[in-house]
């Protein structure tokens, strides 16, 4: 990302998944629906059969809930849902520990209600990734309508005056083309869409003219209303030896955890990326949880090489659910090659700095009731020393990451303000459609991945309700 306020001027790194599968087969496998109101909101802005009992089909459409079809939840489909299994006192700890501060257990945060203390449901089968790729690419190969091209660029969509014919895409210096029989679907997520759209000539006018890139078709929103989840990660060293994975992941510790995870796939080696989760109100007032917790039994250094040291920690990492704060992403030039300047703008709004650290005081009640007496060490980070509203946001902006999360920069909307319509058809443009994380209008209460999943399931409805 560009360095910016929110962020202390750091650099934050932005992985994305240029594979197949796109950034399910990077993620960190957790599965969360959302809440119903993150949904009803996206229908009471103008976007009609996006409502949470119109969706909530489609989400149980996809499913594999390995507990099976309980009228809310799915079964059958072609991503796995299964709850993480592993097992630690520290679990145990957490769930006693929300009960203390008012949180109670929830055995399924995405069935009727996701407030509460849980085990984290994945995208994990029998060990293994449950990727989009592996759950509807695979099954479908053999087809005789289906050609897969790989380790290439799209560069950008091809447009005959306001229709989309096909796309221009380059591989080892050779540029190539794709014609549409009747459509183009654009589905290269948060980041790549709006650059996409921007190289096609699709965009803010003078923008693109500062770019020197023809332009096909003002549209403003293209690149505007990014939201992302900000995670401060706090950590505390744990007493006890034996309950957290620092010092069981090196030399014959490892060795033994690839043993376990060959033989029963159990183990370090089968965890999703955090294997419990809280969702907690910072506010009684509140209906609904606006605050998201990760808890790890372990502790890392570095969250992008996440290296596990040999004392023992665990970590919390809290991020609020639906900030308010919007960024932007932009092409910097016309060269498909170069990155777009990604701009968060974490932390613009006050609201949003009101609620994460509401948030991180939250988490250091957790922390300190008596149910984890008998693990907790000293507060690591950010540390006792760090006390008062200042100082508390000044670490965040220090040292606070994305959680992966980039949604809305094809927002969703019924006006040209927006890029796509409710049928995810690209405002002005004919035969241009986008299907991915960019459509959202605003960001869900959670990890993203289940509501992209969903987007598609209603994206590809959509295709072939047109097609019919």
């Amino acid at each position: 990302s560009e360095p910016e306020e929110g962020t202390a001027n750091r650099a934050i790194p932005v992985p994305r998944g240029k594979v197949l599968g796109g950034s399910s087969a990077i993620n960190g496998m957790v599965y969360v629906r959302g809440q119903p109101m993150d949904y009803d909101t996206w229908a009471q802005q103008g976007n009609r059969g996006w409502d949470f009992d119109t969706v909530k089909n489609y989400f149980r459409k996809l499913e594999n809930f390995e507990r099976g079809d309980d009228g809310i939840r799915g079964e059958g489909g072609p991503i796995h849902v299964s709850e993480c299994k592993d097992e630690s006192p520290l679990y145990d700890a957490w769930v006693a520990a929300g009960a203390e501060i008012g949180v109670p257990y929830n055995p399924d945060y995405n069935g009727a209600n996701q407030e509460g203390m849980c085990k984290t449901q994945t995208t994990i089968r029998n060990g293994k990734r449950a990727s989009a790729a592996a759950g509807y690419l695979r099954p479908a190969m053999k087809r005789s309508n289906l050609r897969v091209v790989t380790e290439v660029l799209v560069e950008r969509v091809l447009l005959e005056g306001k229709r989309a014919v096909g796309v221009a895409y380059s591989a080892n210096g050779k540029r190539m083309t794709a014609r549409a029989g009747r459509e183009v679907i654009l589905s290269a997520g948060a980041i790549k869409s709006p650059q996409v759209l921007e190289l096609s000539g699709i965009g803010q006018a003078g923008r693109l003219q500062d770019l020197g890139i023809t332009v096909n078709h003002d549209l403003w929103g293209v690149g505007e209303n990014l939201r992302d989840h900000i995670a401060p990660r706090m950590k505390w060293k744990v007493t006890q030896k034996g309950v957290t994975y620092n010092g069981k992941v090196s030399g014959l510790g490892l060795g033994w955890q690839m043993l376990r995870y060959a033989v029963n796939r159990r183990g370090f080696l089968g965890l999703p990326a955090a294997p419990m989760l809280a969702f907690m109100r910072t506010r009684a007032e509140l209906e609904t949880p606006d605050i998201q917790l990760h808890l790890v039994p372990f502790r890392y250094d570095d969250p992008n090489k996440r290296y596990l040291g040999p004392e023992p920690g665990m970590i919390a990492t809290v991020y609020q659910c639906r900030p308010d704060s919007m960024g932007h992403i932009h092409a910097k030039s016309s060269d498909p090659h170069e990155y777009p300047a990604i701009n968060f703008n974490f932390l613009d709004v006050e609201s949003d700095r009101r609620c994460i650290l509401d948030g991180v005081q939250m988490v250091r009640n957790l922390m300190n009731t008596t149910a984890l007496d008998a693990f907790r060490g000293a507060e690591e980070a950010p540390g006792k020393d760090i006390q008062g509203d200042t100082a508390m946001l000044d670490w965040i902006r220090r040292t606070a990451e994305t959680t992966y999360h980039p949604t809305g920069t094809c927002r969703m909307g019924s006006t040209d303000r927006n890029v796509v319509d409710e049928r995810l058809r690209v405002h002005g443009i004919d035969g241009l459609r986008i299907a991915d994380a960019s459509i959202m209008p605003t960001l869900v209460s959670g990890n993203t991945n289940a509501a992209c999943l969903m987007i598609g399931e209603k994206g590809a409805d959509m295709v072939l309700e047109e097609a019919a």
